[in-house]
């Protein structure tokens, strides 16, 4: 059995962008709270060990960050267990929305559940113990629809070609994660990050996110430049931003929030583009006011 390594704790001084200054209403489109056990065990079969981020230590990023607004995600490592992400949700109901990880056939009360408390989808992870795969898709596509939710996917695009068709069939809008999550030494030329481009094209949607996951050379992560360009080009109304704290995995030193927003004047050069990112696409897709 592979070693669970303990991820580094994120950057203790969150901050914003030196290079522009975030748009008012800017929604943080991809985090996670994470507790530890007893109260929130961790599954078996996860792919690293976190430490524990609690909520107020993410509104508080936020809050330094500029953002108005945040999009939680569940977390891999508490598998199905949604319960911390709920409260989260069920104590902030203005300022945040929730993505899901869950099993087929939940109770109709437990769905109805879900969605009160501000969750609007479903999250298929391919990459992390603990997620949920793609064997059902077309089950979570069904039940998304029937909730009204999206679907959001972790996976590496450069698995997309063979499966390219049957996710543009599903009757749902997909979100795909970090900009298909596959290292910038591919080249944006790749079948896969083409088949990416394509999906975004034709009525999906893509986070401009998780710059030191793709990134072969590092900080500060120009080679992700050509990627978030050709995806903004692609659909610059179809594409967030998320900070992706408290980045976990970030197995050479967490990245500053800083130099990620800072980054975002190079993915998305034009104010008035960076604003749909940031502002009227995210609060649109999230159902926030």
């Amino acid at each position: 059995m592979a070693e669970i390594r303990d991820c580094p704790a994120p950057d203790p001084h969150p901050g914003g962008p030196t290079r522009y200054r975030v748009p008012e209403g800017a929604v943080d489109t991809h985090a996670h709270v994470i507790g530890l056990p007893p109260a929130y065990p961790l599954v078996a079969d996860r792919s690293y060990t976190p430490p524990a981020a609690p909520a107020d230590r993410y509104l508080a990023m936020l809050d330094a960050t500029g953002m108005a607004n945040g999009v939680l995600v569940q977390v891999s490592v508490h598998g199905t267990d949604n319960r911390l992400m709920v409260e989260t949700l069920r104590a902030n109901r203005q300022r945040l929305r929730g993505i899901a990880v869950i099993p087929l056939g939940l109770p109709d009360a437990q769905l109805a559940a879900l969605k009160e408390a501000g969750v609007v989808g479903l999250r298929l992870n391919v990459l992390f113990g603990g997620g949920i795969g793609l064997d059902a898709v077309e089950a979570y596509g069904a039940l998304a629809r029937e909730m009204g939710w999206h679907l959001q996917f972790l996976l590496d695009a450069r698995d997309l070609p063979p499966i390219a068709t049957r996710l543009s069939r599903l009757a749902v809008p997909l979100v795909f994660d970090h900009m298909g999550h596959m290292p910038a030494s591919a080249g944006v030329e790749h079948p896969g990050f083409q088949a990416l481009l394509g999906l975004v094209r034709d009525g999906n949607w893509v986070k401009l996110s998780g710059a030191f996951r793709d990134s072969v050379a590092g900080p500060p992560y120009a080679d992700t430049i050509p990627f978030a360009r050709a995806l903004n080009d692609a659909a610059p109304e179809r594409c967030v931003w998320g900070s992706d704290w408290p980045h976990v995995a970030a197995w050479d030193g967490p990245p500053r929030l800083a130099d990620l927003l800072d980054l975002m004047a190079e993915w998305v050069p034009d104010a008035d583009r960076r604003r749909q990112l940031f502002v009227d696409n995210p609060r649109r897709l999230y159902g926030f006011d």
